[in-house]
């Protein structure tokens, strides 16, 4: 089996990060604060938060270097239960609706730039074709997924220095509210859940850890860089973006970078500009299809009952855990809201994340003796920071719709007795 290097480390936490999210949330951002200046903050804080996850990922990463993510962290840390809990929604929420996201926004960008074609086709057609790609040998996977991604940044600087060009005029459009009060207000809190899912992916080497070349050295690097670029490259395109076109235009819609590329350099660009997101969401859903499988693949390998999701020749990607990954994305393309699997892949992803960032200090308290070959920047300021806001973010919306508990208790309640049947011995042949 070929290893993962820096590089492709790197690369693959890019590509993880800039899917969907970064072409599609500042519209509806906009829509929900009214304020142009808090949609900035929001990327700001959400990219505070995700280097300050990255520092805890990277140190668990490197001192318990096995494939899985939270399935494995949070079982190593807590309990098996919490661990297949994590794993299991996470299979499903946390990288089969991603994917099914990426599609809908692929095929709905593909058909801004080509309007005849049909945009859930080729949604279906892209899930096909990624799970197809990283199904064949492993090693051709890795390198299709770094030329992708080295094409999508290309296409992201073309467009920040094709938009600096134009008028940047509208980003002093009066708010619609002072921006401390949106700042502390449920919609704000909300609003970092699309936030947070636009920079979910800076803990994707966390998922293949155990076949990343020199864990200890290459994870931290991949992590931090990796978001850090990331961050940088989201404040830059959200400035083009807010000041390139007037808030009436941006305000609930998802297509927020075609339509400020048409604002700044004419419809004709903002055409060619929806086709360069479209080619740049196929790394991005390529790299959900690299790196969810490897969930499925480790909780095949250690539950009997799943044992078969496990199995593939030592060359292959996982191919059964792709094909279980692509056949629920496909379901969720066919049948789901984009809002409300943005919604849902947020709510998940903060809470498995704010648990495995706690599980820094748990490790460091009941453990201190753990090989750690790279320790968290800022300890223990970074991971309570992370744990606090996250804490925030996931309450605050729960105060203002308690339906929303009653729900996730009911999907726990159903995983952990799901985990109770799946935890059973086999029974003898």
């Amino acid at each position: 089996m070929s290893g993962l290097r820096a590089s492709s480390a790197t690369m693959l936490v890019v590509a993880s990060m800039i899917g969907t999210g970064i072409f599609t949330t500042s519209g509806f951002l906009l829509g929900d604060l009214g304020s142009k200046p808090a949609v900035i903050t929001a990327w700001v804080v959400g990219g505070l938060l995700a280097m300050c996850g990255a520092l805890a990922y990277a140190e668990l990463g490197a001192a318990l270097p096995k494939n899985g993510g939270e399935y494995q962290l949070l079982t190593r840390i807590y309990h098996p239960a919490v661990g297949f809990l994590a794993g299991i929604t996470t299979v499903i929420v946390g990288f089969a609706a991603p994917i099914a996201a990426c599609a809908i926004a692929f095929g709905n960008y593909l058909a801004a730039a080509f309007p005849g074609i049909p945009p859930r086709r080729a949604a279906i057609a892209l899930v096909l074709v990624t799970s197809l790609v990283h199904s064949a040998k492993e090693s051709t996977g890795f390198r299709w997924q770094d030329f992708a991604t080295y094409g999508k940044i290309v296409l992201i600087v073309v467009f920040l220095v094709a938009g600096s060009t134009g008028p940047l005029v509208h980003f002093d459009e009066p708010p619609r509210a002072p921006l401390f009060e949106t700042m502390i207000s449920s919609p704000f809190a909300i609003s970092l859940f699309w936030v947070g899912f636009a920079y979910s992916g800076w803990n994707a080497a966390s998922y293949l850890a155990g076949e990343v070349v020199d864990p200890a050295r290459t994870l931290p690097r991949a992590t931090m860089w990796g978001t850090i670029v990331v961050t940088f490259l989201y404040l830059a395109l959200n400035v083009i973006y807010l000041a390139g076109a007037p808030a009436a235009k941006l305000a609930g819609q998802l297509e927020v970078g075609q339509i400020a590329a048409s604002e700044l350099l004419g419809p004709i660009a903002g055409r060619g500009f929806a086709l360069m997101i479209a080619i740049g969401l196929v790394a991005t859903t390529g790299a959900y299809v690299m790196t969810g499988p490897r969930i499925a693949e480790a909780m095949g390998s250690d539950f009997p009952r799943l044992a078969w999701i496990s199995k593939r020749s030592p060359e292959t990607g996982p191919r059964r855990a792709i094909t279980l990954q692509a056949l629920v994305a496909l379901a969720m393309v066919l049948n789901a809201d984009y809002s409300a699997l943005i919604t849902a892949v947020g709510f998940v992803l903060q809470l498995w994340a704010g648990l495995t960032v706690l599980g820094v200090i748990v490790l460091r308290v009941r453990e201190p003796n753990l090989p750690r070959p790279y320790k968290a920047h800022g300890y223990p300021v970074t991971p309570v920071a992370f744990v606090a806001l996250t804490a925030w973010m996931i309450v605050r919306p729960i105060v203002e719709k308690p339906e929303v508990l009653l729900k996730a208790a009911l999907a726990l309640g159903v995983g952990l007795a799901l985990y109770a049947w799946i935890s059973r011995p086999v029974p003898a042949e």
